[in-house]
């Protein structure tokens, strides 16, 4: 599975920045500065990010080692932008279900 990281630029050098020990391409957001959050995948920074999606990302991806480690029961509050709703199906899996099939 691959999953992008929010994280927080310590210092920004050029089109790199530093957040820890990670260097991170900054070339698809060559406005971020230092102290700023990115949405990075392999290396590279896609996005810019709010504090607080950044904490909502965070607190998903917690979410998500829990669930996998098998730590605990109640998850809800660690995925707070479900809130109030189920989450849906892309539409190919939603009419593979709608028709009964129990695999995808």
């Amino acid at each position: 599975m691959c999953i992008a990281t929010p994280m927080r630029l310590d210092r920004v050098e050029g089109i790199h920045g530093l957040a820890g020990a990670e260097t991170i391409d900054l070339s698809l957001v060559p406005e971020a500065a230092a102290g700023d959050w990115v949405l990075v995948f392999l290396g590279v920074a896609r996005r810019a990010l709010g504090a607080e999606e950044a904490a909502q990302i965070l607190a998903a991806l917690d979410g998500l080692a829990a669930v996998m480690q098998g730590r605990g029961a109640d998850f809800d509050h660690l995925f707070a932008d479900l809130a109030g709703r189920e989450p849906a199906l892309p539409p190919h899996l939603e009419a593979a279900r709608a028709a009964g099939r129990k695999e995808a």
